[in-house]
């Protein structure tokens, strides 16, 4: 069977793409809800200056506000309806996964199947709500209380009819985008969340090209210095492609059992355990928590409460010695911490123990979950060095030699293992179309006979 599945999609080509009529209408439901989602990205808040936003964002770009904007695709420094993203959604994802450790009730929810599923899924979008309207009104605020370099107010008109109308329009955008992203996954291709980020990562990509081929235009970088650092890009990704299909794969064997006068089991599967189990994770929360101290002091940079501010926000400079100590410090602290989150040893061995399986060589029980977390632990260490060197490189390079790396560490992550996660779906689709082939030739061979 696995040498038939291998043949398959050995055998997958332009022609089985053209009859996979299913396959192309979703393919073309996705593309047309990711340019629903770029037009809106340009469709601006009313109430504000355009000028001002512009001076205002680029004084900020720095700091938290410019990550985020990378995730959007340029729609928050531009103050458009989508300003938020979808960031308020994947924030209350991870905050009801956090809260299966401590509270017992979604712990029961989570293992409920499908039913509990759909619970968890409603309470994330109660709490995406909520999110959307916390930081929604933070950002009217602020807006009303920062002024660009030259004195002007990013606000026209400030007062309480901006900030409701403000909260109103930010949270439908968010609500509107958790939707469409709900509607890519039933019907499209891929993850609907994950290709609303990649979609706003990658349409910055055109600029950031242009902007380096003009530097070696006007000379700034040499045509060798450019080929290199694409060759540099290529490996980079060719190694993250790498490690994040690395696995350790743990075989465990299922006894033979004897139902009436046939024997039953007896096979040999494995327990894949990714050498990268908390993903992109990690850097998220990391980069948040190191460049929120530089939004904080350049907001408050215009009412002249820096102070300490202004300290820390010198030593957390990005390329600093402390921030990159910091930086990779607290990748390594999520690393683990969120792999434990999501990966249960405990609970995987009941499971085994539960329908027979054992690790050769390992008790059931106790034993089994002891050598699991092991194995899981050393793991995980290798995925947080190797996340560490992959968001620790562009940040020397960008320091030190002032090389114009556009894709940081996270965004490159996002990039690349989105479109694996894609190009597997297309592949599966493919797979399933040529299966279905197969299967109603064979329907009218039969019929034949």
């Amino acid at each position: 069977m696995a040498s038939a599945a291998e043949q398959l999609v050995a055998n997958i080509n332009l022609g089985a793409f053209g009859k996979a009529t299913e396959l192309k209408q979703r393919l073309w439901f996705t593309l047309l809800a990711l340019i629903v989602y770029r037009l809106g990205t340009y469709i601006p808040l009313p109430g504000l200056d355009p000028n001002a936003i512009e001076a205002i964002f680029q004084q900020n770009s720095g700091g938290i506000l410019g990550m985020f904007d990378m995730f959007a695709g340029g729609a928050l420094s531009r103050m458009t309806i989508f300003a938020l993203n979808i960031m308020p959604y994947i924030s209350a994802s991870i905050i009801v996964q956090l809260m299966t450790t401590v509270s017992k009730r979604l712990e029961a929810m989570k293992k409920e199947g499908e039913a509990g599923r759909k619970k968890m899924n409603q309470y994330t979008r109660y709490g995406t709500v909520v999110l959307a309207v916390l930081q929604a009104y933070g950002i009217a605020v602020g807006l009303e209380n920062t002024q660009a370099g030259v004195g002007a107010s990013a606000v026209l008109e400030p007062g309480w009819y901006f900030r409701f109308t403000t909260v109103i329009t930010l949270t439908g955008g968010t609500i509107f985008l958790m939707w469409l992203g709900e509607q890519i996954t039933a019907r499209g291709v891929g993850n609907g969340i994950s290709l609303i980020i990649l979609s706003g990562i990658v349409a910055r990509l055109p600029a950031a090209i242009a902007a380096t081929l003009d530097l070696g235009r006007t000379g700034a970088l040499s045509v060798a210095f450019i080929l290199a650092l694409l060759v540099a890009g290529v490996a980079v990704i060719t190694f993250i492609v790498f490690m994040e299909r690395a696995q350790r794969r743990i075989i465990v064997q299922y006894p033979k059992r004897q139902m009436g006068s046939r024997m039953f089991g007896g096979e040999a599967s494995h327990l894949p355990l990714k050498l990268n189990t908390s993903g992109v994770i990690p850097p998220i929360f990391a980069s948040s928590l190191l460049l929120l101290p530089i939004t904080v002091a350049n907001f408050s940079a215009g009412a002249g409460t820096t102070g300490w501010l202004s300290n820390i926000t010198a030593m957390l400079g990005r390329g600093q010695p402390l921030y990159l100590l910091l930086y990779g410090g607290l990748i390594v602290f999520f690393a683990y911490f969120y792999t434990a989150v999501v990966f249960n040893p405990v609970d995987t061995a009941d499971n085994l123990k539960k329908y027979g399986g054992f690790i050769p060589g390992i008790r059931p029980g106790k034993n089994t979950s002891d050598y699991l977390d092991t194995v899981l632990t050393r793991l995980t260490t290798l995925g947080a060095l190797y996340l560490v060197a992959v968001c620790l490189l562009p940040e020397i390079l960008v320091s030190r030699f002032s090389v114009p790396f556009y894709f940081g560490g996270t965004s490159l992550l996002i990039v690349v293992t989105v479109t694996m996660d894609t190009v597997a779906q297309i592949q599966s689709h493919l797979l399933a179309h040529q299966y279905e082939g197969l299967i109603r030739k064979s329907k009218l061979r039969g019929r034949g006979r």
